[in-house]
């Protein structure tokens, strides 16, 4: 009995250190240069990782192409050097363009994963693939997976250097980049090893196969030699801007216009673990432009924040609601019906106040037009860890009008209230959430409440979700996103708010085929389906489609599918056209397929298709994509989209259009050129954006910025503007 006993603990015990690995951390004072060649004296003696394991498309067993980390530090850094074994050098590099998201997990590359609180909801992701492109962002949970924000930006090291079926990696961090508590000697750690030219994915602490390998629920640890250094206070960082261009309006017929502006973005440590951020005069002229879709809807699309000021830490604020229900969104702020809106300051203080407790403030000033308001904008949020995972979460987002022009009928000031609790398991297979928000506004008013609740599970084999919300009518949120509240009548040209419930499943199953004989990854259908039903019951629309999906060992993909929707439209609504559709009850139905190229290739692409009825007519769905790599300094990517709407004649047929180009030119890793060129036939526009960045120092760049916009079928130009913009990170 005794000897069961203690086999049973050795096994157990076994299980647990494979599941968390430690890698010590030391101090050093020798010098190191970051060059990629891992030979100062300050690298000897140090603790390597032991044996990656695979994780992607199998988590089983060790990795066949291996890799080793050391990790030290000193008073400002933290060292992080690489070694990379090859069985060859024929590497995939998509490009040499930093914070590229799909092209870094395309290429070959390496990254650390740090979760400084070891709390598991948040850390930081730096990266570099085989041509030394860096890749750095936020990670953040949502549900039962991690998500990295690449939009977050800031300074750090690194250089890589090339060998025979071997290549380097030094990174340095600063200190002064991360936030953390200076007494915790314990972080969450892995290391992420991308092998595209033999497909899979490794993992220094291992990672189920069904999440992906920056989960934070499977960290191992980074055990320190003594508590981490301290940053000093006040530390500033200060990333100052000019920018000057030249503009003329030819719709309008206006004279030419030039604009001189200057500006500041400031960053303050005010502790290891908070930080200050200040903004003065910010400019965004420098933003990606965002990738159109064509609607097919009555709502409004999402488009997804770009804007440097608005990420770090930006889940405090962000993850509230879900999908099309969200009480913040920071593009209300400086945008008024696609137009900008100059931001007069802003100021925001987010990190850490203690070991469990997260908070997020966040106040910015708009300045008025002839048609907008001024207004101010503050966001406060608190975020406490309960348990080992999970938290309760608050969020209070006012809007407050400081201005009055003669004409204005908005509102005084709106007002949100929301308190959400998130539950995560230690495995991540169970997460789910509960949450009840309160929308605030002058007079008094029903219905301002909204109500939401989601569970979740995923193991390799089966994800599922299951969600309900109530959306009162009256759930205001001028700094929210919330389409489906707006019904536009256009008998009547004015717009209806209707509350709704919403009903939501989605569920996967996967199967695994032997990796050593299938030619599948995975394969398995996909059942997802969504009702959304009026305040009394009926139904006011509803979605469910039947996918079966093919992930192929060579990275070609293919998906069939059935999709049947339901509509009962309140109002005559304009969904093709210039003439609205009748109100009333549609069903419609339509198949499909979509399949994807090997990307690793030098041509690669995807082409999909769908056919079928649609309200009281038909229509025909096509889209291609096709990428063309010349590694590793250009990237082509051609698109096109076509849907053929066939109505009867007492409603407009449409043939729409939507083509794009995006060229991505690599002239070093720190010099790009990329244009985008889009013709859009929805909203009659062909739109030229054309950036040229040099990153002279970390964090320093000089841009030059060319748009133009026409008319498609004339060319008749609408606008155009060259703008010369220089910033430089103290």
């Amino acid at each position: 009995m005794a000897f069961k006993v203690i086999l049973i603990f050795l096994l157990v015990t076994s299980l647990n250190l494979q599941a968390q690995r430690q890698l010590n951390v030391k101090r050093i004072d020798a010098k190191i240069t970051i060059d990629g060649v891992l030979n100062e004296s300050g690298w000897q003696n140090l603790e390597k990782t032991a044996p990656f394991l695979n994780q992607w498309p199998k988590d089983t067993g060790e990795a066949e192409s291996q890799t080793e980390v050391r990790i030290a530090y000193d008073d400002a850094f933290l060292y992080v050097g690489i070694t990379c074994f090859e069985k060859n050098n024929d590497h995939i590099i998509r490009t040499l363009k930093r914070d590229q998201d799909d092209e870094h997990f395309g290429s070959d590359g390496i990254a650390i994963v740090l979760d400084p609180f070891n709390q598991k909801t948040n850390g930081f992701f730096f990266g570099v693939n085989a041509g030394g492109a860096q890749f750095e962002g936020l990670i953040s949970v949502e549900g039962n997976e991690s998500f990295i924000n690449e939009n977050w930006d800031n300074k750090w090291f690194s250089e890589i250097s090339l060998g025979d079926n071997v290549w380097y990696v030094e990174m340095a961090i600063p200190f002064r980049t991360l936030r953390y508590d200076t007494t915790n000697t314990v972080w969450g750690l892995n290391f992420v090893r991308n092998d595209m030219k033999n497909n899979y994915f490794s993992s220094w602490n291992r990672v189920p196969l069904n999440l992906n390998t920056i989960n934070l629920g499977h960290t191992g640890e980074l055990v320190w030699d003594a508590n981490p250094p301290k940053t000093k206070k006040g530390n500033i960082n200060l990333l100052p801007y000019l920018a000057g261009g030249i503009a003329k309006d030819h719709e309008l017929e206006s004279e030419v216009d030039y604009s001189f502006e200057a500006g500041i973005d400031a960053k303050l440590a005010i502790t290891s673990s908070l930080n200050l951020d200040l903004t003065l005069n910010p400019d965004f002229s420098n933003v990606d432009v965002d990738q159109q879709i064509t609607n097919l809807t009555r709502f409004a699309l999402f488009f997804p924040e770009r804007r440097g000021f608005f990420l770090e830490n930006s889940d405090l604020f962000t993850s509230f609601g879900k999908e099309d229900i969200n009480p913040f969104f920071s593009r209300r702020i400086g945008l008024a019906n696609g137009q900008p809106i100059p931001i007069q300051y802003g100021a925001r203080i987010s990190g850490n106040l203690s070991e469990k407790l997260r908070v997020g403030v966040m106040d910015v000033q708009t300045g008025k037009t002839d048609e907008v308001n001024a207004q101010n904008y503050f966001v406060s949020s608190l975020s406490q860890r309960i348990g080992k995972r999970s938290t309760l979460d608050a969020l209070i987002v006012n809007r407050q009008r400081t201005t009055q022009t003669s004409d204005s009928t908005q509102a005084a000031y709106n007002r949100v209230v929301a308190m959400e609790y998130n539950f995560l398991d230690q495995t991540g297979k169970w997460s789910a959430n509960m949450g009840i928000h309160k929308s605030i506004n002058p007079g008094e008013f029903d219905e301002e409440q909204y109500y939401t609740a989601t569970v979740r599970f995923n193991n390799k084999n089966i994800l599922t979700r299951l969600s309900g919300d109530k959306v009162g009518e009256n759930y205001i949120t001028d700094v929210g996103f919330v389409p489906r509240l707006n019904n536009f009548d256009a008998q009547n040209e004015i717009f209806v708010k209707l509350g709704y419930y919403q009903l939501s499943h989605l569920f996967v199953y996967n199967f695994l085929p032997a990796q050593t004989t299938s030619k599948y990854n995975l394969h398995g259908p996909r059942i997802s389906s969504r009702a959304f039903l009026n305040t009394d019951g009926s139904l006011n629309s509803s979605f469910a489609g039947f996918y079966y999906f093919f992930d192929f060992k060579n990275q070609n993909a293919l998906e069939l599918s059935y999709v049947n929707e339901k509509n009962d439209l309140p109002f005559d609504s304009f969904i093709v056209g210039s003439v609205p559709f009748p109100k009333g009850y549609y069903s419609y139905d339509r198949v499909g397929f979509w399949c994807r190229l090997d990307p690793r290739k030098q041509f690669s692409g995807s082409l999909g298709a769908e056919y079928g009825s649609f309200y009281s007519g038909n229509r025909f769905y096509f889209e291609a994509e096709t990428n063309i790599r010349f590694q590793p300094w250009g990237n082509f990517n051609l698109r096109y989209n076509f849907n053929d709407v066939q109505l009867p004649s007492n409603l407009d047929s449409e043939q729409l259009h939507l083509f794009g180009l995006t060229s991505e030119i690599s002239f070093s890793n720190t010099m790009f050129w990329t244009t985008f060129l889009q013709y859009n036939t929805q909203i009659d526009n062909l739109n030229i954006n054309s950036r040229f960045q040099w990153r002279f120092l970390p964090m320093s760049d000089l841009f030059v910025v060319y748009t133009e916009n026409y008319f498609p079928e004339s060319l008749a130009i609408k606008n155009r503007g060259i703008l010369l913009k220089l910033t430089y990170w103290f």
